[in-house]
C-alpha cells in the first residue's frame, strides 16, 4: 500500500490574482502543470479548505493542502526479468538495454517488457507514469536509458528532454563510405503508406540529428550520432533519408548489400545481422537530486562489435 503524502504551503501574496494551477505550479516547482491541474480537478487540492476550479484567481495567503501521491494507474504488471543497471540512486535508474527488449508494452507485447522488470525491480515505480521512463530506444536497438523514481525526477528529467539539454549520443555502422559528418533538419512523421513506418515529411514534427564520422571501412563508416530531438526511429529514417542507411536494419536497410570481396563467413555474417546496427553508447544529464552533471557510458554489443570487427577486414 501506498500512503498519501500532504504537502501544504501558503500562497505568497506576489501570486494575487493568478489562476489557482499557475500559483501551484510557481510554489510547487517540481510538479507539472499538467499534473496539477489534474490534482486540482480531482478534489486532490484544497485551499483554504474548498476545492476550486484551475482558473479560479487567487487573493494571496490563502493555505494550501495538496495530496501529492500520484495514484497508480498503471496496469503493467511486475516480471522478474535480468537489468543490466549501470546506476542506481533515490533519484534514477541508468539502464543498458540490450537487442530484442521492448520498452513499454504494446499490442503484441504486453509482457516481458522493460516496463514489467522495473516494476519488479521497485513497485513504487507503479506510481510515475510508465513506471518512470521518460525516452524509449527501439526494441532492437541497444544501450542507455534513465529512469525516474520520484515525481520530482520526472518532472525534471522530462523539462531536460524538452529544453534539449540531455545529450545521448549513439554509434551506428551504416552502409556507404561518409566523406564528413553534419546536421540533418528534417522533420519526420508517418509514413504517408505504411502506417508502421516513418519518413521525413513536410507537415511532421521537427527533427534534428547530428553526426560525425568515427571510422571509414572499405564498404561502411561507423558514425557518432548526437539526437537533438527524440522522434520515433529518428536515426534510422534520417540516416536512411540521406542514402546511409543502417546496417541490417529491416525497416529502413533497402536490400542486403553483400560488398565486394565478401567471404562466405562475412556474407553469413551480414545476413544473420537482423537488427539496425545501433547502440546509444552515452548518456549525459542533470542530475535530478544534487542538480550536477552526470554522464555515463555503455560500450558496443558483442553481435556489433564482432560485425565492425569484421567489416574492417574487408
Amino acid at each position: 500500500m501506498i500512503l498519501a503524502t500532504i504537502v501544504t504551503a501558503r500562497i505568497p501574496e506576489h501570486l494575487t490574482g493568478f489562476r489557482l494551477d499557475q500559483a501551484l505550479a510557481e510554489i510547487f516547482s517540481d510538479y507539472s502543470r499538467s499534473r496539477l491541474q489534474k490534482w486540482i480537478r480531482g478534489g486532490r487540492v484544497l485551499v483554504d479548505g474548498r476545492v476550486l476550479r484551475p482558473r479560479d484567481r487567487v487573493e494571496g495567503g490563502e493555505l494550501v493542502e495538496l495530496d501529492s501521491e500520484p495514484e497508480v494507474v498503471s496496469t503493467c504488471l511486475p516480471e522478474d526479468l535480468p537489468l543490466d543497471i549501470v546506476f542506481e540512486d533515490k533519484s534514477v535508474i541508468v539502464i543498458n538495454k540490450p537487442a530484442g527488449l521492448v520498452v513499454h508494452p504494446a499490442a503484441g507485447n504486453w509482457q516481458g517488457t522493460l516496463q514489467n522488470a522495473l516494476l519488479h525491480h521497485d513497485s513504487q515505480l507503479a506510481a510515475l507514469p510508465r513506471a518512470g521512463l521518460v525516452h524509449r530506444i527501439d526494441k532492437d536497438t541497444t544501450g542507455l536509458l534513465v529512469v525516474a523514481r520520484t515525481l520530482a525526477a520526472h518532472k525534471s528529467l522530462v523539462d531536460q528532454l524538452q529544453a534539449r539539454t540531455i545529450k545521448r549520443e549513439y554509434l551506428a555502422i551504416v552502409h556507404g563510405v561518409m566523406t564528413a559528418g553534419g546536421t540533418i533538419d528534417e522533420p519526420i512523421g508517418r509514413h504517408p503508406v505504411e502506417r508502421k513506418k516513418y519518413a521525413v515529411r513536410a507537415n511532421g514534427k521537427s527533427a534534428v540529428t547530428h553526426y560525425r564520422v568515427s571510422e571509414r571501412m572499405t564498404h561502411h563508416t561507423l558514425v557518432r550520432v548526437n539526437l537533438e530531438t527524440g522522434r520515433t526511429h529518428q536515426i534510422r529514417v534520417h540516416m536512411a533519408h540521406v542514402r546511409f542507411p543502417l546496417v541490417g536494419d529491416p525497416v529502413y536497410g533497402g536490400r542486403s548489400r553483400i560488398p565486394r570481396g565478401c567471404t562466405e563467413s562475412m556474407i553469413v555474417r551480414l545476413q544473420q545481422f537482423r537488427r539496425q546496427a545501433l547502440h546509444a553508447a552515452r548518456l549525459v544529464l542533470q542530475h535530478p537530486g544534487s542538480g550536477e552533471s552526470c554522464e555515463w557510458s555503455a560500450d558496443m554489443p558483442q553481435d556489433m562489435f564482432g560485425l565492425l570487427e569484421d567489416l574492417r577486414t574487408l
